[in-house]
C-alpha cells in the first residue's frame, strides 16, 4: 500500500497552481496584492456546508490577515460549474480557485476522500488543508484534517499570525526537528 507524503513545516512550498473562475492561472502560495505571505485554503468542495461556512466565515477575517500581511486563497478540486454554482451561496471577495487535481492533492500531502455518492460529487476531493507560505516561499505553517469539522479557529490563526509576523518576537517556524 501506498503511503501518503506529508508536507512538513520549513518545506519549500511544492509548485501548485489552479484556476480562477476567469480563467487565470494562480500559483499557490504565491503572495499577491501587496502581501509577503499567502494563506492556501485547500477546501472538500460545493458539496459540503461546513465548507460554505467556513469560506463565509474566513471573508469576516480577510482583514485581520491583510493586517498581518498574510494573503488569502481557497482552491478545491471542483469544477468550474461546480465554483460556479457553489459561489451563489457564497458571500467571499478573496481569490478562489478551482480544478485541484489528484496528484497535486497528492503533492501537498492532503487526506483524500471518494464521494458516498453521485449526488455528493462526481470526483474525488481533498479534505480540509491549510498551507501558510512564508515570502521565502517555505511553508511556515500547515495544517491538514481528514475531516470537514476539523479546521483552525480563525480568530486564533489570525491572532497568531499577527504574533508570528511581529518582527520583536522572532518566532521560528515550529516542527521542523527531522526524526
Amino acid at each position: 500500500m501506498a503511503h501518503s507524503v506529508k508536507l512538513k513545516a520549513g518545506d519549500a512550498f511544492p509548485n501548485v497552481s489552479a484556476t480562477l473562475l476567469n480563467n487565470t492561472t494562480v500559483v499557490l502560495g504565491k503572495p499577491q496584492e501587496g502581501m509577503s505571505w499567502q494563506a492556501v485554503f485547500v477546501y472538500r468542495g460545493k458539496h459540503c456546508p461546513l465548507c460554505t461556512k467556513y469560506l463565509n466565515e474566513l471573508e469576516s477575517y480577510k482583514q485581520a490577515f491583510a493586517d498581518a500581511g498574510v494573503g488569502i486563497i481557497a482552491v478545491s478540486a471542483d469544477s468550474k460549474q461546480q465554483l460556479t454554482e457553489h459561489l451563489e451561496k457564497l458571500d467571499i471577495s478573496f481569490p478562489i480557485a478551482f480544478g485541484l487535481t489528484q496528484s497535486q492533492m497528492q503533492l501537498l500531502g492532503l487526506y483524500i476522500s471518494i464521494p458516498r455518492s453521485e449526488q455528493e460529487t462526481d470526483h474525488n476531493f481533498a479534505e480540509p488543508g491549510l498551507f501558510i507560505v512564508n515570502e521565502q516561499g517555505d511553508l511556515h505553517v500547515v495544517d491538514i484534517s481528514n475531516n470537514p469539522f476539523v479546521r483552525p479557529e480563525l480568530g486564533a490563526l489570525t491572532r497568531g499570525l499577527a504574533w508570528i509576523r511581529d518582527p520583536n518576537n522572532h518566532y521560528p517556524i515550529r516542527g521542523t526537528l527531522d526524526y
